[in-house]
């Protein structure tokens, strides 16, 4: 599953925001309005990944998938992992909601950690010209 991070822009702020807002202690827990028909297989090693800026940075695995409440209250609860992988940072087009994002076309999962301190528009840039 692929979402935009909207009001962040990178992934400490995004853990920043948890912070502030969320306790850091219970569980992550990402709310939606539509529950994914494919939850059974987001569940089964999926992961939510996420959208800063134009840029998917980082994903989180997907732990758990409810429907809550009852009506016109109904919604969606996705429980994801509280630690963030960092992937290698990959251009994506805005859109609204979520989406599915296929195997094949999930960005890989940043190999050596001294990658992960890489300024966005650095990593970016190298990707570009065939470097990373």
């Amino acid at each position: 599953m692929i979402k935009l991070c909207v009001g962040a822009v990178s992934v400490e702020d995004l853990l920043g925001w948890r912070l502030a807002y969320d306790d850091p202690n219970g569980p992550w827990i990402m709310r939606t309005r539509q529950t994914p028909k494919r939850a059974a297989e987001l569940v089964d090693g999926g992961s939510l990944f996420r959208v800063f800026k134009g840029v998917v940075l980082c994903r989180q695995a997907i732990l758990e998938v409810n429907t809550v409440g009852q009506s016109a209250d109904v919604r969606c609860e996705v429980t994801l992992d509280p630690t963030p992988v960092r992937v290698v940072p990959t251009p994506r087009r805005a859109f609204q909601g979520w989406r599915y994002l296929e195997t094949k076309d999930a960005p890989a999962d940043l190999a050596i950690e001294t990658f992960a301190d890489v300024p966005t528009e650095l990593a970016l840039q190298l990707r570009e010209v065939g470097v990373w």
